[in-house]
């Protein structure tokens, strides 16, 4: 074992949730879900939190995908919700060519009064890079919502 994962299996889990300021009522992971990822995270193997836990590997590993997965869902239901108060969404919709997309977006910031913070290229490349593989080379493959906040955040939401 690492220095690294032997200082990691020195963490108090309980201390370190309260740090934190885990609140299992208030989150969407449970105790033992945030237990896991908080170990995995400070370098200690399923293994090694199987046994420190006094549970299988195959559990630790069950528990993490589950934490992950939660995560997961909880920044989707971030990102939608602040797309539901951006000020300005455009609809892309499949077969747009990238270079197109900037000026759409620009064009409906200008009616609502909001600055994007973005060149055409630096906006054109976090759209590509938001929207995955929804966007191949320079077509949109898959339908896109792009959002500018007031602040003139750009999100990126796949349909």
């Amino acid at each position: 074992m690492s220095d690294d994962a032997g200082d990691a299996a020195d963490v108090d889990v309980d201390e370190l949730l309260e740090r934190l300021g885990f609140d299992p009522d208030e989150n969407i992971l449970t105790r033992r879900q945030a237990e896991v990822l908080a170990l995995r995270e400070r370098g200690l193997r399923q293994a090694d939190i199987a046994t420190r836990l006094g549970t299988s590997r195959a559990n630790v590993s069950s528990v993490e995908a589950s934490a992950r997965e939660n995560v997961r869902k909880a920044h989707e239901t971030v990102s939608f919700a602040e797309a539901l108060t951006a000020p300005v969404q455009v609809r892309i919709e499949t077969g747009t060519d990238l270079y197109d997309i900037p000026n759409r977006v620009y064009d409906a910031c200008d009616e609502a009064g909001v600055k994007v913070n973005r060149t055409a290229p630096d906006l054109m490349k976090a759209i590509s890079d938001a929207a995955g593989d929804a966007v191949q080379g320079r077509k949109v493959r898959r339908e896109l919502l792009v959002g500018v906040t007031g602040d003139g955040s750009v999100q990126v939401r796949t349909e």
